[in-house]
């Protein structure tokens, strides 16, 4: 049976991360596995890799045939290297301890190179977010200078609106002292128009009241006249009555002398 070291997918729609496998090579991508020797997520940077070394360089040494992808990540994490350096133990060339010393101070090697690639990217990120900062603070103060320019009058046009208010107010204060020094001064002249003014007023009331006496008076009069026609009217007609009583009870008594 062939064995095939490849990648099995798994995650979202273009989020993709997966799983590093040995399966039969008749088998489908995703289909049954052998044994999963690690993972690999492409979508972080530099991307995330995790792997059983041992397990893999065994499925190498049997015979195992890794997909170019799988390949790649088996270099970059020192799998091969180390094969390389187990077939020289076979042939006598060097010697296990020798073979592991070596295979650590590579593993330093490629750390040290991960650490140095993630603080370049860190301070590149660092550097971009400073730029991106300083933009937006220009497009501020920009901003602000074009509204502070609009809201503000020209030089010329604020020395005379401020000239003008102060003219303003002299005036306003002129005013109120010539109304203060009317009222405080009093001139003879004044104090005569004043008594003037009030004799008028007194004239007035008493041909006021005058002309209401007038007036009563005169209706005192047409009541005592609508008095007295009243009377002579009622006066004649009770006369009257009193004749033709006279003259019926004649005519009663020169009847009863004819019978």
């Amino acid at each position: 049976m062939a064995v095939k070291l490849r990648l099995q997918r798994h995650g979202r729609k273009a989020k993709p991360f997966y799983h590093i496998v040995a399966s039969d090579a008749r088998s489908k991508r995703d289909g049954r596995i052998i044994e999963r020797i690690g993972s690999y997520n492409p979508n972080t940077n530099p991307a995330t890799i995790e792997l059983n070394i041992d397990s893999a360089l065994v499925w190498l040494q049997n015979g195992a045939e890794p997909t170019n992808t799988v390949r790649a990540i088996l270099s970059n994490q020192g799998v091969l290297y180390k094969k390389h350096l187990l077939r020289g133990v076979k042939l006598g060339v060097i010697n296990e301890a020798d073979v592991q010393e070596k295979f650590n101070l590579w593993l330093e090697e490629k750390s040290k190179q991960i650490e140095s690639k993630k603080t370049k990217l860190k301070e590149a990120s660092n550097a971009s977010s400073a730029e991106a900062f300083e933009r937006e603070q220009k497009i501020r103060i920009n901003r602000e200078e074009a509204l502070a320019a609009k809201n503000t009058p020209p030089a010329e046009e604020a020395d005379n609106e401020e000239a003008n208010q102060d003219n303003a107010v002299t005036e306003i204060e002129g005013q109120e002292n010539k109304e203060e020094a009317t009222e405080n001064t009093s001139t003879p002249e004044n104090a005569k128009t004043d008594e003037i003014a009030e004799n008028k007023e007194v004239e007035q009331e008493n041909e006021a009241n005058e002309t209401g006496d007038q007036v009563k008076a005169e209706e005192e009069v047409t009541e005592t006249e609508k008095a007295t026609k009243v009377e002579a009217n009622e006066a004649p007609a009770g006369e009257g009555s009193a004749k033709t009583d006279s003259e019926e009870s004649s005519k009663k008594d020169d009847q009863k002398t004819e019978a």
